[in-house]
């Protein structure tokens, strides 16, 4: 390279970098300038040929041998160059601060002129802090490749330290040239300090660690692992799959992991260059922003592959495909997560035929140290049924088992068993049906699977896409209309209403609860495209079995396609899909009460009211009943399942019941603590609250449980015998609830004054009086994200659970995995409130 293209990227005038020319041939110097541009590197130059060769080495040199550190060669610099000690403006190229880290002489071992055409300069270094045999070996190029990659690498001898010694970038992080780091350098002239004028050149000095300072722990070395080959980096490895099975394996041979619920992706990364590529080697880098793939380039490494997923943690920590497609959809890239859980190649040599423990291994402290969006999937040595039981009360898609000493091999097979919390699978979209709210934008989607090369029909998905999502499908479908159906099978005319046909080119991922006995989708919702999978490979993967016999409600919903929770995309539909589902749950929290409800005829981002009494056009499903103490104004009240779907075909998001059956009025048969934290209180002072008002409740003879509030807290709640009368149970709450604020003043309140609340818990009793309501269990909240307030066992309250953490998504999967019911007892144990307690 030539000083002109030195000079082309800087302007002299704005830059104090000298403009330099090309010297006498002859010398030998060499320098290393530590440089805090964009990113912290070091500038590695050796004179050659009257100028300074010069390598951008991204994490430094390391002191250990055969640690390879990335070398990007760079423009050619002028001697002068090696003196330079400052700042670069803001703007300028380069610009960042610049200190001399090292200096000295080299030798080379060999031809230096021809071991720099070829691509492998060995060399002895003589410097203040660098001494001893050095490599410079360039990698491997693609044609067209504009930047030119090498590797630094340190020689095993007297001078080589071992991965266990200090880091010599830590111990000595000084200028050679004033003494001065980087810090004190910034904005400041060469030789010169704000704080003491005029720098003179003080002697080298070793510095060792603060103590909080970390050293950077070094890769792993591949070539000194048996089982590894030398291999050229693949452009792709086909991925090893996991097969479906109805429970997790069990034995010590297994490891499990969580099943990620994002996009499947191979890393590829080759001296700074990074691909992402999806199982069906489609290049997807661009799709995912800027900053998982510059966090993949950092790495410590030379070549790589990586295999991983890319997610979106939603609200709740698990990952959550349609949050990550609403975000593609979006054009936002701020939430992808890559989390990496096997290394299939590392620095020039193939892993794939060691055990995945001996993968793993090498895989978790690359990917340790990262920050920001990079993650190691690691995994759980318990039994599978046990790690699957777990995650399916976290309401998570389920496990993948692994057998621990298998090698790595494409296509699937029996060593990853992949076990579901819930039925989810890819479909075939052959066909939509318009939405009947929205104009251009999809209402429901036609699903099939391909039995051989016939696309047989399973049904409808009418819930789950957001408003984007719903409109984005309807340009997409439209593109691809069909004048004839793409189905085997004849459609039923009620299977055909109003659908218009596609080619069948798209794929679907839908979760639902079962198959019906004419194998159909059950309760299905829709949760993204999935476009690294073809159409063509699209099967059934589980046998169509009957669904479990449930109750079906006999009402008609009008519009069933509306969109309660926009975001989410919850419909009409999917609320009466997810009652009729929850029915024997909620049940007994709803039926035979005065109700109140928030009512929410455009979805959660219109209109909201609260209603208690009856309206014009109530559904005949819906019963009105007298209030024995102010009659006239009937308010409202269910019997069945068909008066809970008439609540949502009413638009009642959230149902909010007495805390009395319409038999007795004036005795209630529970008590509602709501634990409402102000701002700043941490989770797990909510938990503590919680706990310290059951032990109370329990102290005055009463059973006490638990359930999120969907909102902010949690609410503890006790059943009673009808006995005591409102006025004594709300002097019994009040008592309670002042006496947990006169102990611990500094967490708790009982004053609904928001004034007082801050940094406090309100432990609010006023549920507990007449008239007032407080959400039932297993209803959801008419705000964003769809929480539902949930019943828990005590032993489960945990930073894992927050008061939102379950949905109206995702609730159904964690119900399906109970062996019992949290509240297992509930209404056995109910006792009576006793004067005096």
């Amino acid at each position: 390279m030539a000083l002109e293209t030195y000079r082309e990227k800087r302007d002299f005038t704005a830059t104090p970098e000298p403009r330099g020319r090309r010297g006498k041939k002859g010398g030998n110097s060499f320098v290393i300038q530590k440089h805090a541009a964009r990113r912290l590197h070091y500038d590695f130059r050796l004179e050659m040929d009257g100028v300074l060769k010069s390598w951008a080495v991204t994490r430094g040199p390391s002191l250990v041998p055969g640690e390879k550190r990335l070398a990007v060669h760079v423009e050619d610099h002028p001697l002068a160059y090696g003196d330079f000690e400052g700042t670069i403006p803001k703007g300028e190229y380069g610009g960042g601060t610049v200190i001399v880290w090292d200096r000295g002489n080299w030798t080379p071992i060999g031809d230096a002129a021809r071991g720099y055409a070829k691509g492998h300069m060995e060399f002895e270094l003589a410097g203040e802090k660098l001494h001893g045999r050095w490599h410079l070996i360039r990698m491997q190029g693609k044609p067209g490749e504009r930047r030119e990659n090498w590797l630094l690498i340190k020689g095993d001898d007297e001078f080589a330290r071992s991965p266990d010694d200090p880091d010599i970038l830590t111990e000595r992080p000084e200028s050679v040239k004033t003494g001065r780091e980087i810090a004190e350098v910034a904005g400041e002239d060469p030789g010169w300090s704000s704080k003491t004028g005029p720098i003179p050149k003080r002697k080298s000095r070793a510095r060792k660690p603060e103590p909080e300072e970390e050293t950077e722990a070094p890769p792993p070395d591949p070539g000194a692992i048996k089982g590894t080959e030398k291999e050229h980096l693949p452009d792709f490895i086909a991925p090893m799959l996991a097969t479906l099975a109805p429970s997790a394996p069990t034995g010590k041979r297994w490891l499990h992991e969580i099943k990620f619920d994002g996009y499947r992706l191979q890393a590829r990364i080759e001296a700074g260059r990074v691909k992402l590529l999806t199982r069906s080697r489609l290049d997807w880098t661009d799709r995912f922003g800027k900053q998982v793939v510059a966090e993949l380039r950092d790495l410590p490494l030379g070549t790589a592959l990586i295999d991983g997923e890319m997610v979106v943690e939603a609200g709740s920590g698990a990952s959550d495909f349609s949050a990550l497609q609403a975000d593609l959809s979006e054009g936002r890239s701020d939430r992808f997560t890559f989390y990496g859980f096997d290394l299939l190649h590392l620095d020039g040599y193939s892993l794939r035929d060691l055990p995945l423990v001996e993968r793993k291994a090498l895989l978790e402290p690359i990917l340790a140290e990262a920050r920001g969006r990079l993650r190691y999937s690691s995994h759980f040595e318990e039994s599978g049924a046990m790690v699957l039981r777990h995650a399916c009360r976290l309401s998570l898609e389920g496990i993948v088992s692994k057998l621990r000493d298998a090698p790595y091999r494409p296509g699937r097979g029996k060593s990853w068993i992949k076990s579901k919390c819930s039925a989810r699978q890819e479909f075939v979209i052959g066909g939509y049906v318009p939405s009947s709210t929205a104009r251009q934008a999809v209402g429901s989607l036609v699903l099939g699977v391909f039995e051989g090369d016939r696309l047989v029909h399973v049904g409808r998905v009418g819930t789950g896409f957001s408003t984007a999502v719903a409109e984005e499908l309807f340009q997409r479908l439209e593109r691809i209309r069909a004048d004839a159906s793409p189905f085997a099978g004849r459609l039923s005319a009620e299977q055909a209403r109003q659908v218009r046909f596609v080619r069948p080119e798209l794929v679907a991922e839908v979760e639902f609860r079962a198959w019906t006995a004419d194998g159909h989708l059950r309760h299905a919702a829709f949760r993204g495209l999935r476009e690294d999978k073809p159409a063509a490979e699209i099967v059934r993967e589980t046998p169509a079995e009957p669904a479990p016999k449930t109750p079906r409600p006999n009402v008609t919903l009008t519009h069933p396609d509306r969109v309660y929770w926009p975001e989410q995309g919850i419909t009409k539909e999917g609320l009466a899909d997810y009652y009729t589902q929850v029915w024997r749950r909620v049940a007994p929290f709803v039926v035979n009460r005065p109700l109140a409800l928030l009512r929410c005829p455009d979805g959660i981002d219109g209109q909201k009211f609260f209603q208690k009494h009856a309206w014009k056009g109530l559904n005949r499903n819906i019963r009105l009943v007298e209030d024995p103490k102010d009659p006239g104004d009937p308010l409202i009240a269910i019997e069945d399942l068909d008066g809970l779907i008439g609540l949502v075909q009413s638009a009642a998001l959230e149902i909010h019941p007495w805390g009395a059956t319409l038999e007795d009025w004036e005795r209630p048969d529970m008590i509602t603590m709501d634990l409402d934290p102000g701002e700043g209180v941490p989770w797990q002072r909510v938990i503590d609250g919680a706990l310290e008002l059951r032990q109370r409740l329990q102290s005055a003879g009463l059973a006490a449980f638990v359930k999120t509030s969907g909102g902010k807290g949690l609410h503890v709640v006790s059943p009673l015998k009808p006995h005591a009368a409102w006025p004594e149970v709300k002097a019994f709450t009040k008592a309670m609830a002042e006496a947990m604020a006169a102990d611990a003043p500094d967490h708790y309140v009982a004053t609904i004054s928001k004034a007082k609340r801050k940094g406090k818990i309100l432990i609010d009793y006023l549920r507990n009086q007449r008239g007032a309501t407080a959400v039932a269990a297993y209803c959801p909240r008419a705000r964003p994200g769809a929480a539902v307030s949930t019943p828990l066992e005590w032993d489960e309250l945990s930073p894992e659970i927050g008061p939102d953490h379950f949905t109206l998504d995702n609730l159904p999967t964690r119900l399906a995995a109970l062996r019992r019911d949290p509240w297992e007892g509930y209404l056995a144990a109910a006792a009576p409130l006793k004067p005096g307690k």
